[in-house]
């Protein structure tokens, strides 16, 4: 298990997501920026907005690139 922040994976917040590999990651990470829209959020809700835009404006070399990038950090992690 490793441990990251909200801040370490693009969003606006110093809570700590856990994951055991880089997708359950992911998936924590994006529960837990749902639930803190769900709560109206506006920080969260900013952060949700200004990704959906970038992730639409990018070609597939740049997702790649991006999850490259998440990879890589999610591997230079200490596990917990």
């Amino acid at each position: 298990m490793k441990t990251m922040t909200c801040k370490q994976l693009y969003g606006p917040c110093d809570a700590l997501i856990h994951g055991a590999t880089a997708e359950e990651m992911m998936e924590n990470s994006k529960k837990h920026a749902m639930e803190m829209v769900a709560k109206g959020d506006k920080v969260h809700i900013d952060a949700m907005e200004v990704m959906k835009n970038q992730h639409m404006n990018m070609n597939p070399e740049a997702v790649k690139q991006w999850m490259e990038k998440f990879h890589a950090d999610f591997a230079t992690q200490p596990k917990d």
